[in-house]
């Protein structure tokens, strides 16, 4: 059955609003994934959407109201409200994500509601230490045996992390390649990884009855996010043979 939901977040950065909003609206590769919104209210965004509220470098707003525009939804918002602090030094940020969910409610707000999460600590990274740096996104799910319900904790196994190896700890992470990395953060539905050019993200969504997922955010010169991606594909096939 059809129901409303609200997931309402608050936080403040070393950093200021206006590198904040450039992050929420032409930076989103950098922490999330490409996302294209055209700058004014009544502009195109994504998934059939339109910006509502468009007030640089405090307030952004983006409604999609369309059935089919985003899967298991009929109405989905997006809204930052952006206020500056330390004399514009430093930022605070309100990010509420809202909308209607179709059906199977309460698995869907779940989802929603830890990744949510997940995102905006990612956002927070990507503040601190890459932001405004060009970015290669890429994006891979697992097999779909990486569905079933104790999947996750392959993934772990697979990248070397011990089962103590919270946020903060320095690891030589197993990926297709040694990653000389911290994990920044540690659930057991997520894992993030930081090195010196990339983050690196990892998605047990399968607690949730899908695949698992990684996204590669890097930060290098010359990287190539379709051999990033193909190599990552081969790892998690690897993981999940």
């Amino acid at each position: 059955m059809a129901r409303e939901f609200e997931i309402a977040r608050e936080f403040e950065v070393d950093t200021p609003p206006q590198e904040v909003w450039e992050a929420i609206t032409t930076g989103t590769g950098g922490w999330l994934w490409p996302m294209e919104y055209e700058p004014r209210e009544g502009g195109a965004a994504p998934f059939g959407g339109t910006i509502t509220r468009w007030d640089p470098p405090h307030r952004f707003t983006a409604r999609v109201e369309d059935p089919e525009g985003v899967s298991g939804q009929t109405q989905n918002g997006l809204d930052h409200t952006i206020e500056a602090r330390d004399e514009g030094r430093r930022s605070w940020v309100r990010y509420v994500h809202s909308g209607i969910f179709t059906d199977d409610w309460d698995n869907q707000y779940d989802g929603a509601d830890k990744h949510t999460d997940f995102y905006l600590h990612t956002l927070r990274q990507y503040l601190a230490h890459f932001s405004g740096r060009p970015v290669t996104f890429a994006m891979v799910d697992a097999p779909a045996a990486s569905a079933a319900p104790d999947a996750f904790a392959a993934v772990g196994r697979a990248l070397g992390l011990a089962d103590d190896a919270v946020a903060g700890t320095k690891v030589l992470a197993r990926g297709p390649e040694p990653l000389d990395a911290v994990v920044d953060y540690r659930t057991p539905h997520f894992i993030g990884l930081r090195t010196g050019t990339a983050l690196y993200r990892f998605f047990g969504r399968n607690h949730w009855g899908a695949p698992v997922g990684v996204t590669v955010h890097n930060f290098a010169a010359g990287a190539d996010g379709e051999r990033n991606g193909a190599a990552w594909e081969a790892w998690l096939g690897g993981v999940f043979a």
